[in-house]
């Protein structure tokens, strides 16, 4: 069996995320985001670009979560696909194009966090002293 992949995207969050709802009611949260660019010099070094920027699109419960989680500047990590449509302006059918986000985090490579666990089997039974851990504390992954 394959492994089952998606489209990524990684970028940064070029405005503060606004959600609304669809017409049908699905929350909706949106994000126009960056990318970064740069282009490889022959001594191996790495020149920066301009960022190109873009629509993001999250729908549902993730676009709540998304909506309270990330804001401006933040770095992140989505899976997804590529949703073309056109709109009209003066006429003119133009076309555009968003990324659909089907998840979304933060790039554990670029930003630093603490992520809230939920009590392990053993702590929530409890079955006496012998069990419970020596260091009391809670259980933390940072990423940088």
């Amino acid at each position: 069996m394959s492994i089952p992949t998606q489209m990524s995207l990684s970028g940064f969050v070029a405005n503060d995320p606004q959600l609304t709802q669809t017409r049908d009611e699905v929350a909706r949260c949106y994000m126009r985001i960056g990318v970064e660019h740069s282009r490889k010099e022959t001594d191996g070094t790495f020149t920066p670009l301009e960022p190109s920027y873009h629509d993001l699109v999250i729908y549902g419960a993730s676009a709540v979560r998304a909506n309270s989680r990330f804001r401006k500047g933040d770095n992140f990590v989505a899976s997804g696909y590529i949703h073309e449509y056109e709109v009209d302006r003066n006429g003119k059918a133009v076309p555009r194009e968003e990324f659909v986000a089907r998840r979304i985090g933060h790039d554990t490579a670029r930003t630093r966090y603490s992520v809230d666990r939920p009590a392990q089997r053993a702590e929530v039974d409890d079955p006496g002293p012998s069990a419970r851990p020596t260091t009391l504390g809670s259980s933390q992954a940072i990423g940088l």
